[in-house]
């Protein structure tokens, strides 16, 4: 019996004992000490994680930039603005605790004048801005160096713009289909490779349209842009062509092919002069056959993509591949 009394009262004590712990004052401020530290950390750790994200927002953030007439370069397509979206990126990052490059949520913002909006007038090169380059292959021409330039592009997976001669296309359809099949960009380059300088307006209506129409014949594609023969044009030519819906493309930097240089020279002086927005001309030659693949590798290597016209036109921004 009086076990069982000493036992119970031991649990009693035990009990007694607990109670008092818990609603002992120095033990409740203790706990509620180790919350509100708990709560201050992880309110630091937000609000350092939205001081990196303005932080970084400072870096990244850019204004769009309309198209403009550009007193040199003439006709120079617009490229989206940059903003990043703080509280995106905040509720990203807050679910992980921590700044991460790779959730940052950013906006593009269009430009307000678009390349469509402006005049009739050449486009000598892309926006300056952009980190892309395009290859220009005019083709009237140079049939046996055709096929070593396109396998050369689809091993680079590079896609090109070629403007065609409509008389070439004509002659040779199964090679302006070959291009055609490798997706790349098919472009107007006149039927007879004429000086449009020296031509009457009617004379250039009718290269214009003959060309497009065999293309389409030929291709089912309606060119979108048009570069003159030998870049000879004036304002009567750019428009033509776009009352034709075209725009009139030029270049920015010549591989001067047709001279043939040695192929690395050709390349070393191209790279010399590449920029962002480049618009590089060539022609089916042996010379740009040759040296295709360097020159791919050296345009890569300086931090350019490669694309078409169109995809050098296009006002999307470039994005690092951390952010989305």
């Amino acid at each position: 019996m009086k076990k069982s009394i000493l036992h119970w009262s031991v649990i009693v004590l035990i009990i007694t004992a607990t109670a008092i712990s818990v609603h002992n004052p120095f033990t409740s401020t203790y706990i509620e000490s180790i919350k509100a530290q708990s709560t201050a950390v992880s309110q630091m750790k937000s609000n350092s994680i939205y001081a990196q994200i303005k932080e970084k927002a400072k870096e990244l953030n850019k204004p769009p930039k309309n198209a403009e007439i550009d007193p040199v370069w003439k006709a120079t397509p617009g490229y989206n603005g940059l903003v990043v979206d703080m509280e995106e990126s905040f509720k990203a990052m807050k679910k992980i605790n921590k700044f991460d490059e790779n959730k940052l949520v950013v906006k593009q913002i269009e430009p307000t004048i678009h390349l469509e909006n402006l005049p009739a007038s050449p486009i000598y090169r892309g926006n300056p801005e952009k980190p892309m380059v395009t290859l220009l292959v005019n083709v009237a021409w140079g049939n046996e160096h055709l096929p070593g330039m396109l396998q050369t592009m689809k091993k680079n997976n590079v896609h090109s713009t070629f403007f065609l001669d409509g008389s070439w296309v004509k002659k040779n359809p199964s090679l302006a289909k070959m291009i055609a099949e490798e997706n790349h960009e098919i472009g107007n380059h006149a039927y007879s490779h004429p000086d449009l300088k020296k031509m009457t307006n009617t004379r250039i209506t009718e290269e214009l349209k003959q060309t497009n129409e065999v293309i389409n014949a030929t291709l089912d594609k309606s060119p979108k842009w048009f570069a003159p023969p030998s870049g000879s044009y004036r304002n009567d030519v750019v428009q033509i062509a776009a009352d034709l819906n075209m725009k009139t493309i030029l270049w920015s930097v010549d591989t001067v092919d047709w001279r043939n240089p040695n192929p690395d020279e050709m390349v070393e002086r191209v790279l010399n002069k590449v920029h962002p927005g480049a618009m590089i001309l060539m022609h089916p030659t042996a010379s740009s056959a040759q040296g295709l693949d360097k020159l791919i590798k050296g345009i890569k290597d300086k931090g350019l993509s490669i694309g078409t016209v169109s995809d050098l036109m296009d006002e999307k921004r470039l994005l690092p591949k951390s952010i989305k």
